[in-house]
């Protein structure tokens, strides 16, 4: 059977999938890893496990006479660095990018380099410590010298798994603009710090194309460059949907993106968590996040708790219309300080107790969430499309559905099914077909 393997290589799980011609998934494997520690003692993804386990899934499948690879791409999670010597071993751990930023070193980057709000405004990336992955090739220089000079390449983690399949290093333009600090989206190059700095120097080139052969003994594989997962994500909705529209991508954090909005952000849109992206060929996605699916989360159990139900009740819930028409007590987020449109710290706490029954309260637990969301996609012009797409496990959510549909009369809102959409996106852009459907998986919500 001819199959596209993509490597999708995610924080928790990290799988192969593998999809015939007509990007039916055939076949898929998933693991879940150990983490390890780095040298602070600060948790983190096992490099040399991870690298194991990739070689050999790989060596598995090309050794398989089921299947004839023809394609091969990656999908990974971003803001993750492998720094590689001359003889193309890791050279540090691969560091998390949840681990403090010093401050000390900070307060010296902006120092040198000039206001925070200007470099983030540049670069479309808010200033997130080691989120910005160009800030740990910064703070790697600066704390552990000895150890960044013997950098030979560095590569975002998506490009470090192409190239234990295929032995090519390079950068791509999705890793690099995903709020990593390195692009300057005015220039249309590395911003003026990171060449200051030298940094770029230690990153692998960037290539225009979208493919290459690899060659495995006498027979030749097209691979792709590797992808940021979320804007692989991204793939199947641009090359199956003709007219402008927004893409929500819902889970712990629902991110919100409009690639035919790609100006530079302004400081209002930094301010409310904003930030911008590039597609695989280098243009421009503008996309804000809120903390959705955490904020869910931790209210539903609280509204659990208090009624004593099961805590899954709410997949339970249907739509109504009434409930949602009933006065109640304004909702207070609980999880989103510092992030999401309004990132102000919170000090009120939102009455559950207010409520008669788990179900009113849920209505307007999503009604809360989703008076947020709306100003979340005002900041990327949801106005300027013609339809919304939900995507994630929030699209089999009906109230979160209808409450979208019911707020913008004049868009089409669609559901979606797609739950292998970053693996989906990274095999179609590597094999790249002239037409690309996935009709039988939307739906559209009617108010």
């Amino acid at each position: 059977m001819k199959v596209t393997a993509v490597f999708d290589i995610g924080r928790t799980n990290k799988k192969y999938v593998l999809f015939n011609e007509k990007y039916e998934i055939v076949k898929e494997f998933a693991e879940s890893l150990p983490e390890t520690t780095d040298e602070d003692g600060f948790p983190t993804e096992d490099c040399d496990l991870l690298t194991k386990w990739v070689q050999d899934r790989w060596a598995e499948l090309l050794a398989d006479p089921a299947y004839d690879i023809k394609a091969v791409n990656v999908a990974g999670y971003g803001a993750s660095l492998v720094h590689l010597d001359a003889s193309n071993k890791p050279l540090t751990p691969l560091y998390s990018y949840l681990k403090p930023f010093p401050e000390d070193l900070l307060k010296e980057f902006y120092s040198t380099y000039g206001d925070p709000t200007r470099i983030s405004l540049q670069t479309g990336s808010p200033a997130m410590g080691m989120l910005n992955s160009g800030m740990q090739l910064y703070w790697l220089k600066h704390t552990r010298p000895e150890i960044y000079k013997q950098i030979a390449t560095t590569l975002h983690l998506p490009q470090y798994i192409l190239y234990l399949l295929t032995g090519r290093k390079v950068s791509d333009y999705t890793s690099l603009g995903c709020h990593t600090g390195l692009w300057s989206f005015e220039m249309w190059d590395y911003h003026e710090w990171v060449k200051a700095e030298g940094i770029h120097k230690k990153l692998a080139p960037v290539l225009a194309s979208s493919s290459f052969i690899y060659r495995h003994g006498d027979k030749g594989i097209q691979s792709g460059f590797g992808l940021h997962d979320s804007s692989s994500a991204l793939i199947p909705y641009r090359m199956a949907v003709k007219k402008p529209f927004v893409l929500l991508s819902t889970g712990t954090w629902c991110i919100n993106f409009n690639s035919f909005a790609s100006k530079p952000l302004t400081s209002y849109q930094l301010e409310r968590d904003c930030m911008n992206y590039l597609t695989p060929e280098g243009s421009g996605v503008t996309a804000s996040r809120l903390f959705l699916g955490r904020e869910h989360d931790f209210q539903t159990a609280r509204i659990a708790e208090y009624f004593r139900v099961d805590t899954d009740f709410y997949k339970r819930v249907a739509y109504d219309e009434s409930l949602l028409a009933m006065d109640t007590p304004p909702f207070y987020t609980a999880c989103m300080t510092g992030n999401g449109p309004s990132p102000e710290p919170n000090t009120q706490e939102w009455q559950v107790s207010a409520f008669a029954s788990a179900e009113i309260a849920y209505h307007h637990l999503l009604k809360g969430l989703t008076e947020l969301l709306f100003i979340s996609l005002d900041l990327v012009a949801v106005n300027d499309v013609q339809s919304i797409y939900i995507d994630g496990g929030f699209a089999r959510n009906e109230i979160f559905s209808k409450l979208i549909a019911r707020h913008y009369p004049k868009h089409k809102v669609y559901a979606t099914d797609l739950p292998y959409a970053t693996s989906l996106g990274a095999a179609l852009h590597v094999t790249r077909p002239q037409t690309f459907e996935f009709l039988e998986e939307i739906r559209e919500i009617a108010v």
